[in-house]
């Protein structure tokens, strides 16, 4: 059988405008994996209040952090699909590898596409999401299965469910982190901060968040760090309700008067620089660290194209290869 690799992220607006964000979040919104409110009660909130005010907030956002090449999340996810490419190539491993998001473009059904025009029978999904969470992951299978009922031959799947106790996972993490360290100092505390989910999700069997405090103890273990130098928090929530705590917002403003002033930050949820991590974390929160009473804040990258996170997806796929 020939193989092919499909590696799926969220996806991103076309443009930092307010128009181009719009279009993003009504399908982002709409899914019912993201939102699982009736649709009765959302689609109005959703089409009526939420997209014409926060969409030109969230646009302004993304200008801040759009780089010259395009949004950060795509043109990383572009790099990160040629070096995972040019890797396995390396490895003697000639399969293509495509790219396709969630939500906007590419789609994944053109990623689906270039890979059925090269004759590919058996297909490696690999979500660029290392926890499983019902929002995220799931959705990922289910965009799959939309596109296979549109198909009279379905290729062979493997679908990678989560690499969240990874070794190679853990280890490029650990490397990143050392790397910084080097070059920037070691703060006080180094604080890992995961994409927040509704509590309820986790009620109701989402193993996320069990899955995000796995991956800080063994990263802290790699680290060798002792129960008070790490913390685990939870970001980016909207709506009223209960989220996943500890909420990163809340603890940056009472990390001072702990005695805590200088913090690294990280982001292990995210395989790619995006909103949420470079202009969320690293700028947003900042400020509230700093205004609290920190002294230093230090964004250490997400993994993007490092070498070490190759390697691993390169791994990863060699395991579902077997």
């Amino acid at each position: 059988m020939k193989t092919g690799v499909l590696l799926v992220n969220l996806g991103t607006p076309s443009a930092p405008t307010a128009a181009a964000v719009k279009t993003f979040l009504a399908q982002f919104l709409h899914d019912h994996r993201v939102v699982d409110v009736p649709r009765a009660l959302w689609c109005p909130l959703l089409h009526g209040i939420i997209l014409p005010f926060r969409s030109p907030k969230v646009a302004k956002l993304y200008q801040s952090i759009w780089w010259e090449e395009g949004s950060p999340l795509m043109v990383v996810s572009k790099r990160q699909q040629a070096a995972l490419s040019k890797a396995l190539q390396a490895e003697g491993i000639d399969i293509p590898v495509a790219l396709g998001m969630s939500y906007g473009e590419p789609s994944m059904a053109s990623g689906w596409q270039q890979l059925k025009a090269a004759g590919v029978d058996r297909v490696i999904v690999l979500p660029l999401y290392p926890q499983y969470s019902v929002s995220t992951t799931a959705s990922v299978f289910d965009a799959w299965a939309r596109l296979m009922k549109q198909e009279r031959l379905v290729p062979a799947l493997r679908f990678v469910h989560d690499y969240h106790d990874f070794g190679g996972y853990i280890q490029a993490l650990a490397a990143s982190v050392r790397e910084h360290w080097e070059t920037h100092g070691r703060g006080d505390l180094l604080l890992l901060s995961y994409h927040g989910i509704p509590k309820r999700y986790e009620d109701e069997g989402d193993p996320y968040g069990r899955q995000c405090h796995r991956t800080s103890e063994l990263l802290a273990a790699e680290l060798g760090l002792e129960r008070h130098q790490w913390r685990t928090t939870f970001q980016s929530r909207f709506g009223r309700e209960e989220w996943l705590q500890p909420y990163t917002d809340e603890t940056m403003k009472a990390l001072p008067g702990e005695g805590i002033r200088r913090l690294d930050v990280i982001c292990p949820a995210f395989s790619a620089d995006c909103l949420e991590t470079l202009e969320e974390i690293a700028e947003q929160n900042r400020e509230l660290f700093l205004e609290a009473g920190g002294e230093s804040y230090q964004y250490i990258p997400a993994l993007n194209d490092n070498p070490a996170h190759i390697r691993m997806l390169v791994d990863l796929v060699c395991r579902e290869l077997v």
